[in-house]
């Protein structure tokens, strides 16, 4: 059995020494890694999967930007089909963590809120851990906040692209 040989930079399996802002981009991924773990550990103590997490997530802000969020425009920031939702909001109404309700000015429509309970667990399981993070945000001096926001607004929208390029590529092929 032969191995592939993959041409790697000097020091690293995706930056070599030279790289500029190379320990920014470590710090990133290791926040990333950590972000990632947290998030499966919230999940399984919840006893909840991770689209009925970023469900909630998403009902959570849409009550609060006062946005009614109807059942296909989760589908689609979830990226699932509406049927599937359909499974997923009876699962979590079933446990108490939505309720399906008329829209306001169109009774036809159908809206999704996140009841006491989904706040009240969501609040239970972060308030601590967002806390500390307002904490350490606020150590960022001042005159550093502007650059580390709009790095972190360019590496949101560089993954962004690629998320939806990649996503093409899959359907057009490479040519």
């Amino acid at each position: 059995m032969s191995r592939a040989v993959i041409d790697a930079p000097d020091d690293g399996y995706w930056f070599d020494r030279s790289t500029e802002g190379r320990e920014i981009l470590a710090a990133l991924r290791r926040f990333r890694e950590a972000d990632d773990a947290f998030r499966r550990s919230l999940v399984r103590s919840m006893g909840m999967n991770v689209t009925d997490v970023q469900a909630i997530r998403h009902v959570i802000a849409a009550d609060r930007d006062q946005q009614p969020l109807s059942p296909r425009e989760l589908a689609g920031r979830l990226g699932i089909s509406t049927a599937s939702t359909t499974t997923l909001l009876d699962r979590l109404a079933a446990h108490g963590h939505i309720e399906r309700i008329p829209h306001a000015s169109d009774r036809r429509r159908i809206v999704v809120h996140a009841t006491a309970y989904a706040h009240e667990q969501v609040r239970s399981h972060l308030a601590t851990m967002h806390a500390e993070m307002a904490r350490i945000a606020g150590e960022v001096p001042a005159h550093c906040r502007g650059a580390v926001v709009g790095f972190l607004h360019r590496m949101a929208e560089h993954v962004e692209d690629v998320t939806e390029h990649a996503g093409e590529e899959a359907v057009l092929g490479d040519g």
